[in-house]
């Protein structure tokens, strides 16, 4: 039987676990579960729970003896990379353009690293994309943040001393964390504008009550695999221009364009802060790469002429017990890939999805564009 082993995380503000008692028993008869004591805690979950749903707990850090599989959720630092045993199967999110050293270390130590962010986005995967799945909690979070957080009132209010009028919500990127902030400020009331550069999204933007900021002469920017493509100078500052006239009037502005693998664009320059309102807010999703905002400190709150620029990077652990039950489905799904009939470790490489997300495997790098980063082949 496969042994498989859950650590308990220890980033900064990471509270999320990679393995529930749910998941325990969707993997019971295939697979021995064995947490480190205490990993589910700040997710709301004891050690005797995990027992109850038939896993095992184990004190320290390092895997145990005889362990074939290691699952966790935020990437690995060297230390952590080195208490994996050689020629274990990782399954995590590495973000590899940020982690690059780890991603190196990982090889060198032949562990075969399956990216859960490298997923594909096919049908086939839908329940194994853990970036859809943390990515509709922080679009949902950042909107009731930015609600408690905004000096105005999301929804109509009719009272005897008079009428107050919605807020004006604008967010940046129709991906899934920005469809799911749509829905979300459109329950709460509020007035939404919706910025993206993929032509699809319009129709999806309107279905959900949104209206799309229209660029002009834009083109459609679709990239692979649904993905945003990276815009141009040009565009970048039609967009920006057309931008500044809804900011000046929002209330609350959510942002969440990335690009896979690179450093996230900039869309808010600091000019485009200073004409927002006093009290009102940014809430920026892609603040771990960058940031869509100038003026975006993924270590804290930046304050600029009385506008609040927040970092969202962590918004999913601020709601654990929730996206620990979703990344853990999306873990157990993709383990249901690597084992055979008997429950047994066998890697597929003709498998699109295995391919696709493997990141390490037998001492090599093996996806393109991160072999490509640390300058090598793969």
């Amino acid at each position: 039987m496969t042994v498989l082993f859950v650590p308990k995380e220890r980033a900064p503000g990471e509270r999320r676990v990679a393995a529930t008692p749910d998941a325990v028993r969707r993997l019971a008869g295939d697979v021995e579960v064995v947490l480190e004591a205490g990993a589910g805690q700040q997710a709301g979950t004891s050690d005797d729970d995990y027992v109850e749903a038939g896993a095992k707990i184990h004190d320290g850090p390092a895997p145990p003896d005889g362990t074939d599989v290691v699952v966790r959720v935020a990437p690995p630092t060297l230390d952590e990379v080195g208490r994996l045993p050689e020629g274990v199967t990782l399954l995590s999110l590495i973000a590899p353009h940020r982690n690059q050293d780890s991603v190196r270390a990982l090889a060198q130590r032949r562990v075969t690293t399956v990216a859960m962010e490298l997923v594909p986005r096919i049908s086939r995967a839908q329940a194994m994309d853990a970036l859809s799945s943390q990515a509709s909690i922080a679009g949902y979070r950042a909107v009731i943040v930015a609600a408690h957080e905004a000096a105005k009132l999301f929804p109509l209010f009719m009272t005897a001393a008079g009428t107050i009028r919605p807020a004006n919500v604008v967010v940046l990127g129709a991906g899934v964390a920005g469809l799911q902030a749509v829905a979300t400020a459109r329950r709460l009331g509020a007035v939404v504008y919706v910025s993206d550069i993929r032509e699809a999204a319009r129709e999806e933007v309107a279905s959900l009550g949104g209206k799309f900021i229209e660029v002009p002469d834009a083109e459609d920017l679709t990239g692979e695999g649904g993905y945003a493509k990276e815009a141009g100078d040009d565009f970048l500052a039609r967009q920006r221009a057309v931008l500044t006239e809804h900011l000046s009037s929002a209330h609350a502005v959510i942002t969440t364009a990335q690009i896979p693998g690179r450093k996230a664009p900039e869309l808010i320059t600091a000019a485009m802060v200073e004409a927002m309102q006093p009290g009102s807010v940014v809430i920026d999703l892609a603040a771990a790469d960058g940031g869509n905002c100038a003026l975006t400190d993924a270590g804290g709150v930046v304050e600029h002429q009385g506008v609040r620029i927040i970092p969202g990077q962590h918004l999913p652990s601020d709601m654990a017990p929730e996206a620990s039950a979703l990344y853990a489905r999306n873990i157990a799904a993709f383990l249901g890939l690597l084992l055979d009939d008997h429950g047994a470790l066998h890697l597929d490489l003709d498998d699109e999805v295995v391919a696709g997300a493997l990141l390490t495997h037998d001492g090599e790098v093996t996806h393109p564009p991160t072999a490509t980063l640390l300058g090598g082949d793969a």
